[in-house]
C-alpha cells in the first residue's frame, strides 16, 4: 500500500514491525554521516507506541553493525522487543488472517526512503470490539 493520509486501527495490542534505514533512521547513515540520525518524527512516533504493543525491528545491516546499532537504539532510549538483524534486502512479506469479524489484521506502508511515514494511525473503539 502506498503510504495513505490516515488508517484506522482497533484499540487491540498490535505488533509494530519496522525496517531500520530509510525509515526509522537515515539510510546507510554510519556510512554517510559517521552515525546512526533519526529521520524526522521517527523518534516521537516510536515513543508514542503504547508500552503493551511489541515492537519488532527488521534491518538488512549485517551482524557486523549489530554493536552500533543496538548502542544507538539504547542511547536514545528506544523500547523494541525484538530486533532481526541480516533481514534480505527484497521484499517483506507478512501473512496474516482477518478475524471472523472482518478486521483486517495486516497492514503494510511503504514510504519513501528517508522520509518518516506521514500515515497517521488513529484508534476506532468500534473495531475488533468482540475480542475484549
Amino acid at each position: 500500500m502506498l503510504e495513505p493520509e490516515k488508517v484506522q486501527l482497533s484499540p487491540m495490542q498490535k505488533t509494530w514491525i519496522l525496517d531500520l534505514d530509510g525509515t526509522i533512521v537515515v539510510h546507510d547513515g554510519p556510512y554517510i554521516l559517521g552515525k546512526d540520525k533519526f529521520l524526522p518524527g521517527a523518534q516521537e512516533f516510536l515513543a508514542s507506541i503504547p508500552e503493551n504493543d511489541i515492537i519488532i525491528f527488521l534491518t538488512a545491516r549485517g551482524e557486523w553493525e549489530k554493536n552500533h546499532t543496538l548502542k544507538f537504539l539504547k542511547e536514545n532510549h528506544v523500547r523494541y522487543d525484538h530486533i532481526i538483524f541480516g533481514a534480505g534486502q527484497g521484499e517483506r512479506i507478512l501473512i496474516n488472517d482477518n478475524k471472523p469479524d472482518g478486521l483486517v489484521t495486516a497492514l503494510a506502508i511503504n514510504t519513501t526512503r528517508d522520509c518518516f511515514c506521514r500515515t497517521r494511525f488513529e484508534t476506532d473503539y468500534n473495531l475488533g470490539t468482540m475480542y475484549d
